[in-house]
């Protein structure tokens, strides 16, 4: 048996990959020893042990702190998976201990929490009352790492393309598209023959540029001999959105799936006017490398249900 494989089996320690981990997130000796309540000196004969019995250097030294070269990258990576399956296990135990179904962590864009997600945590509570589930809303760009590390179980939202990046699964739930939508009470709602240039004298709630959907809506105005109105506010906040239509005159871009949410509550309208919004795949996205458990195994199927009880319910009124 190699050196390395003997340290990894008989001495390597969940506090070193606890080390590892912070020195990745704050580079410097000093501030990792506060982090973790111990001695800058401590620190430093800890790594020096684990590169010793590793048998090769895993943080090159510089005047400004440490940077992980090749093999301290690699040490990093599977120490956070490790530790986010300890994390899981502790949680499990817990549930178990106390008479609970499991704990879920998941995360989710803001087009997902108005309904898909409290209809599948619904369905999920109906099977499974005692299941725990933690849910934070946020960017993808913001989440996918949270799941690479393991401080989330599952992320429901807009799937990436990330060719060659194998550690990451995907299951397409449906297609997601853009509808316009107004307050219940709009002019618009009753206009005969609605045409685009109708829209030219109403405020607007833009998406920012930069954002998926803005290119779309600015060349449908353009190709229907309109522009960009003078009278618009531009956000991605789906509570500003509605809230702010809902209440005045303006026009503004909901995802299907949202606004179905609001128009079913009776206080938003969609305009039957079609835009060239390239469909974008929406679905759950999980880390390959860790086990599925089977609280997290149900979530993902009263997901699935709520998914496709939606898709027939906007079938049907079609």
């Amino acid at each position: 048996m190699s050196q390395l494989d003997w340290f990894i089996r008989a001495n390597l320690k969940p506090r070193h990959l606890q080390m590892m981990v912070a020195l990745d997130d704050l580079r410097h000796l000093g501030r990792v020893a506060q982090s973790l309540h111990v001695s800058q000196p401590a620190v430093s004969l800890a790594l020096g042990e684990l590169e010793k019995g590793l048998g090769f250097k895993l943080f090159d030294r510089t005047p400004k702190g440490v940077v992980p070269n090749a093999y301290g990258e690699s040490l990093i990576q599977h120490a956070r998976l490790i530790l986010g399956n300890l994390t899981q296990m502790r949680h499990e135990l817990h549930a178990l201990q106390s008479g609970a179904s499991g704990k879920v962590h998941v995360g989710a864009l803001p087009a997902m929490t108005p309904s898909l997600l409290p209809q599948a945590l619904i369905l999920l509570k109906q099977q499974t009352p005692l299941t725990s589930v933690i849910v934070q809303e946020g960017a993808m760009d913001s989440l996918l790492p949270e799941l690479r590390r393991g401080t989330l179980d599952l992320v429901v939202g807009r799937l990436v393309n990330r060719r060659g990046q194998d550690d990451l699964a995907e299951e397409m739930l449906y297609e997601g598209k853009n509808v316009m939508v107004v307050a219940k009470g709009h002019p618009l709602i009753h206009k005969h023959g609605l045409i685009w240039s109708d829209l030219a004298d109403y405020p607007w709630v833009l998406p920012p540029i930069g954002s998926l959907s803005r290119e779309p809506l600015e060349n449908a105005l353009q190709q229907n001999g309109g522009s960009l109105p003078s009278d618009h506010l531009e956000t991605l906040s789906i509570h500003v959105i509605t809230g702010y239509v809902q209440h005045s005159q303006a026009i503004g871009l909901l995802s299907e799936v949202v606004a179905q949410h609001y128009i079913n509550a009776g206080v938003l309208a969609q305009l039957p006017l079609s835009l060239p919004d390239p469909q974008r795949p929406i679905g759950m996205t999980w880390n390959r490398h860790n086990p599925l458990t089977p609280a997290l195994k149900s979530f993902m199927d009263c997901v699935r249900k709520t998914v496709n009880l939606a898709h027939a319910e906007m079938t049907v009124e079609c």
